[in-house]
Order: C-alpha cells, then sequence, then structure tokens
C-alpha cells in the first residue's frame, strides 16, 4: 500500500500497516500534501481485509511538530473538504485498532490524534503540547471534550489554557498514552501490540473498538465540527496574525494591546 506522499512512508507486514511521518528536517510538521497521503492511507485500509492494524510513527526521533505553519498560512480547500479535516474524519471512523509510537515532538494535532488512537506508546524523550491558545487558536480535534473526560476538568485545563509542554510520564498519568518506555523501544512496543492485535479475532476486536468508543462517539464528533468552525474564525483573527508573524519574526508573541 503505497503512499501518495513522499513524506508519508508505508510498509506492510503480516497484516499491519505502518505509516511514517518522514519530513525530519522539519521535525515532520505537516503539511496539506501529508494529511492527505494519509487521510488516503486509513480511508484504503479501512476497506481491506489485509490489513487488521495501522501503527503510526514519525522518523528522525521525531512523531509530529504540528502543522507546517507557512504552508497552513498558504490557503487550501476549508470545511470538510480541507486535507486536515479528511485526515481527522479517516482516523476518527476508522474501524480497526490504530497503535502510536511517539518519540521527540507531539504538538498540536501530534498530541490532539493520540486521543483518537486505541494504544499509543511514549518514548521518555516525547515532548507533548497543545499550544493552541499560544497561538491565538482554539482547541481542535475533539479535544475540549475528550481531554476533560480522561485527564478531568482541572487538568485538561492547565493543558489547553497554558499551552505548556509536558512529558512521556506525564501523558501516561493523564491517560493520554499506554507507557512511557526507551526511546528505542516505543516502535518496539507499538509493533509487539499490533501483532498481539493481528493474533484475535478480528470482528471481536473490531466490535469492541465500536463498545468502546460508543458513549463519546456522536458528542465527539459534534465537538470536532464546532471547535472546526472557531479554529477557522480564529485563523482569521488578528491574535492569530501577531502569533504568526512573531513566530516567523523569532520573537515572543506579544498580546498586550487586545481586548
Amino acid at each position: 500500500m503505497q503512499s501518495a506522499c513522499e513524506e508519508i512512508q508505508t510498509q506492510v507486514s503480516d497484516r499491519i500497516l505502518e505509516i511514517t511521518i518522514n519530513r525530519p528536517e522539519r521535525k515532520n510538521a505537516l503539511t496539506m500534501a501529508m494529511y492527505s497521503a494519509m487521510a488516503e492511507l486509513f480511508n484504503r485500509a479501512a476497506d481491506n481485509r489485509d490489513i487488521r492494524v495501522v501503527i503510526i510513527t514519525g522518523a528522525g526521533g521525531n512523531f509530529t511538530s504540528g502543522n507546517d505553519l507557512m504552508d497552513f498560512l498558504g490557503g487550501s480547500a476549508e470545511g470538510e473538504a480541507s486535507p486536515v479535516y479528511q485526515f481527522m474524519s479517516a482516523l476518527y471512523n476508522f474501524p480497526k485498532p490504530v497503535v502510536a509510537a511517539v518519540n521527540g515532538p507531539a504538538v498540536g494535532i501530534g498530541t490532539t490524534m493520540l486521543l483518537h488512537c486505541d494504544l499509543s506508546f511514549a518514548g521518555e524523550d516525547a515532548m507533548f503540547q497543545m499550544p493552541f491558545v499560544n497561538l491565538g487558536l482554539c482547541p481542535e480535534y475533539g479535544s475540549s471534550y475528550l481531554l476533560p473526560r480522561i485527564a478531568g476538568h482541572a487538568k485538561a485545563s492547565e493543558l489547553l489554557l497554558l499551552g505548556k509542554r509536558f512529558s512521556a510520564e506525564d501523558a501516561v498519568e493523564i491517560g493520554i498514552c499506554n507507557a512511557a518506555v526507551e526511546p528505542e523501544q516505543a516502535i518496539v512496543r507499538a509493533r509487539e501490540a499490533a501483532a498481539e492485535l493481528v493474533a484475535k479475532a478480528p470482528a471481536a476486536v473490531r466490535l469492541t473498538k465500536q463498545l468502546l468508543r460508543q458513549a463519546t462517539e456522536e458528542k465527539g464528533l459534534e465537538f470536532i465540527q464546532n471547535e472546526g468552525r472557531h479554529f477557522k474564525e480564529r485563523l482569521a483573527s488578528e491574535e492569530f496574525k501577531e502569533a504568526a508573524t512573531a513566530f516567523m519574526e523569532k520573537r515572543p508573541a506579544d498580546f498586550s494591546h487586545f481586548d
């Protein structure tokens, strides 16, 4: 199963599709083309009887540093036609287990996509962050709904309002990841878990995933769509323009003159 984008690599072995984000020179920052390629892979794997589990990981000691800001500012189709939304939808609706192996930065959607994976293993070098407010934006991918459910309101508020970095150990304690392991063991543990899942009754595995998600599925989709509308508005805001300008000028953003 080949990727349409050279920065998204794939390999299939023993009914496991392994997707690797491969842009290490930019800490695997995601472009629209990369989102489109991953969406296509998940959609194809959903209907492929020879694929029972998907692993998602990153190359070069990175998971992903989030969106490539320059590519993001370049504009693309909006709403449900957006490559970002297509990826979110493909992962959200994927009926088979998804296992993540995380090393290095997991920023923005690099963290929020883990809320939609079934198992996640983090290297002790992993660094997580949801810096949406820092960029004049708002939470995305259902994180304002799912994170309070798994971490509690107080912790979710800390992570989303302050937007600070947190460690692999913190991610395990919060409930985002299953285990923090030595860096080189993250992909090993992910592959071991995937192999265990492949050996189990596939229909039973799919049904169990469906039942686990049943309580949050409809409400989660509602939040994703609502967050998406607000996120789009925030991208046109003066606060985001200041944050983007500050990023490009390599200085702290100054929000002191905003109401």
